[in-house]
């Protein structure tokens, strides 16, 4: 398979996540930063090697195979994260550009190393999931910030946005995986949140509480 390929079955994996049935040509396309009609052109060499599945005005789904197939490239790419940050010291907003690169590494021999070097992590740097090898992958553990109401506690155990620029915003304001938190006001106005993460209180954004995961903890 060409990386271009890869990177289309991971781009429709994760459009299943928020997307029920088909996926959409637009939403490929705006996905992948790129035209409908070069979409149109890969769902049909995909297609044709039994990985996408597409039906007319209802969009394309991953078959069974390049579920798999998407799968095993997003374990790959959240194994280096963890090697990364763990083994190299690279902070968490610095490792997906090189995760990037490294997911298209084809040995299954090198992931299964990998996998079993670091314990076998169940999840990423960002909390997110990793698939086993059977393509297994077991749900994100909390909800998000945004939807917690004031007095509630929790624990911090993800981010939806793990852009760069987001992960450094976060760093500023002390807010990292495993953190406990505790929602000490909600304006009704727009959903910002008054937040305490140990001693420290402070404001933040619907934006930004509507990309973090929390595991709620009346201990926390």
């Amino acid at each position: 398979m060409t990386l271009s390929e890869e990177n289309y079955l991971k781009a429709i994996y994760h459009l299943g996540d928020v997307h029920d049935g088909g996926i959409s040509t637009n939403a490929i396309a705006e996905q992948m930063n790129t035209k409908a009609s070069s979409v149109t052109d890969m769902i049909k060499k995909l297609s044709e090697k039994g990985l996408v599945h597409y039906k007319r005005y209802k969009g394309s789904e991953l078959t069974e195979k390049g579920t798999l197939v998407a799968a095993n490239i997003i374990r790959k790419h959240r194994l280096w994260e963890v090697f990364l940050v763990e083994k190299l010291n690279f902070t968490w907003d610095e490792v997906h550009d090189v995760a990037e690169q490294l997911e298209h590494i084809k040995s299954e021999k090198l992931i299964n190393e990998l996998d079993a070097f670091l314990g076998f992590p169940k999840h990423d740097p960002h909390g997110d999931p990793i698939p086993d090898k059977d393509g297994n992958v077991s749900n994100k553990l909390g909800k998000l910030l945004i939807t917690l109401n004031k007095n509630d506690r929790g624990i911090i155990v993800g981010v939806k946005d793990s852009s760069s620029s987001f992960l450094k915003y976060l760093d500023k304001q002390g807010i990292a995986l495993g953190k406990k938190i505790k929602v000490l006001d909600k304006e009704p106005f727009d959903n910002s949140m008054k937040i305490r993460i140990k001693k420290e209180e402070f404001m933040i954004s619907q934006q930004i509480a509507n990309n973090i995961y929390v595991k709620l903890s009346p201990e926390a």
